[in-house]
């Protein structure tokens, strides 16, 4: 009796050549499904490990762009290390897959035994080594916000400098509108020009660190300049008004300074030589000085009508001194006949106004004490020896005031030292 038609389309040729295969097929199949389960779980960790590489290779890269410290140079150096680590791990992963062709229809259950075996040691490699990269990222941490906080104020820092550029543009063009040059400023910013290539450039040719100084630099210079350039109007103003000023001074020190004659004749006629003989130079000098400051006005108003403002400024400030001496000389011709015909008609008002000074001094070094420091004492007792000394060489038929005058400013000076040494001693808890 034959074989059922069912049994007959279960095992078509079972008793043909290839009927072997089939009756183990069973095994060779759960075989292959599990090499191939293997398979995609090596795909899948060598994928995962090629994301975090990559993933990794963003935050090398960042930080060697930011940061040349050893710490950072060492980063560097073990993510190369790291990497041909992979490198190897890979390439057996690969090897692993390529030895085996898990679609073969003849493929032996002792093969794909093989197949899983090697593809699961090369997945658990591939796993180990993400383990590796894994901690060596988190181990980034420190350099990479220090390199992220840099990076983040790149792009800002860049933007300011370009604004403070375009600023100070903008104020140059106002000034020229108002008839004045600024051609210093002008040359100051044209030479920014280099500066700004660099920046637009990037941080990529660079580097982030030195885009950022960069760009620091420049915003500072282009600020200067627009705030130079916004106050030139009122820089020319205030030349304008100096000039005016010191020329209007130069004519009344003209004036005073032919009043010191008649000082000078009446100091000759009414004290001795000494009270006088160092203001004879006066006159002459003043209307030296005088001469000299309207030359250098002359030269400060050629170099504001060019727009030289720091010319003008200079000789400006050299007419001033020269006005500033002048006047002092001048007063001082009449402060002396003042003080000597003072002293002279009341010289004993002189005499008290020191000695009060000198008891002043001598009651705060007594004070607290028994008896006086002998720092502050041997002074004291010099100031009232001298003071004595000045007073007496007031005898005479022409006494020396002038002397005398010296005489007593030099022992106030004195005893104003020993005030001051007192107090601070004192502060001191000496």
């Amino acid at each position: 009796m034959g074989l059922p038609v069912v049994a007959l389309l279960v095992v078509p040729g079972a008793f043909a050549g290839g009927g072997t295969r089939r009756w183990f097929g069973g095994r060779a199949e759960g075989q292959r499904a599990e090499a191939q389960a293997a398979k995609d779980a090596a795909a899948a960790a060598f994928y995962e490990l090629d994301t975090a590489q990559r993933d990794l290779r963003i935050s090398i890269e960042t930080i060697s762009a930011v940061d040349d410290s050893p710490a950072a140079r060492r980063a560097v150096s073990d993510f190369e290390a790291l990497g041909r680590r992979i490198d190897e791990v890979s390439n057996r992963y690969i090897q692993a897959i390529d030895a085996y062709d898990l679609d073969r229809d003849d493929l032996e259950a002792a093969a794909a035994s093989r197949a899983r075996g090697e593809i699961t040691r090369a997945k658990d490699e591939l796993v180990g080594v993400k383990r590796e990269l894994d901690r060596f990222g988190e181990s980034l941490g420190p350099l990479l916000g220090k390199a992220e906080t840099q990076l983040a104020r790149l792009a800002p820092a860049v933007e300011r400098a370009r604004q403070a550029l375009l600023a100070a543009s903008n104020a140059l063009d106002a000034v020229r509108q108002t008839q004045l040059k600024a051609d210093d400023l002008a040359a100051r910013l044209a030479a920014l020009a280099p500066e700004l290539t660099k920046l637009n450039q990037g941080a990529g040719q660079h580097g982030v660190q030195a885009t950022v100084e960069r760009a620091g630099r420049v915003q500072r210079e282009a600020e200067a300049i627009r705030v130079e350039a916004e106050r030139l109007p009122e820089k020319a103003a205030e030349i304008d008004h100096r000039l005016v000023s010191l020329r209007t001074r130069a004519q009344a020190l003209t004036t005073r300074a032919g009043q010191v004659d008649p000082v000078l004749s009446e100091l000759r006629r009414r004290f001795s030589a000494a009270c006088w003989q160092d203001l004879q130079q006066v006159p002459r000098q003043a209307v030296e000085n005088v001469r000299q400051a309207e030359l250098k006005l002359q030269e400060a108003q050629g170099a504001r009508d060019a727009q030289r403002w720091a010319d003008a400024a200079s000789l400006l400030s050299t007419v001033r001194a020269l006005l500033n001496s002048t006047d002092e000389a001048v007063s001082a011709a009449g402060d002396r006949l003042s003080r000597l015909n003072a002293v002279q008609k009341d010289p004993q008002q002189e005499i008290e106004r020191t000695r009060f000074a000198i008891r002043d001094a001598q009651r705060l070094a007594m004070s607290g004490r028994t008896s006086p420091d002998p720092r502050h004492a041997g002074p004291l007792d010099d100031a009232v020896a001298r003071l004595d000394r000045a007073a007496g060489s007031l005898q005479g038929r022409h006494p020396d005031y002038w002397h005398f005058l010296t005489e007593t400013d030099g022992v106030r000076q004195s005893v104003a030292r020993v005030v001051a040494q007192i107090r601070e001693d004192r502060g001191a808890g000496h």
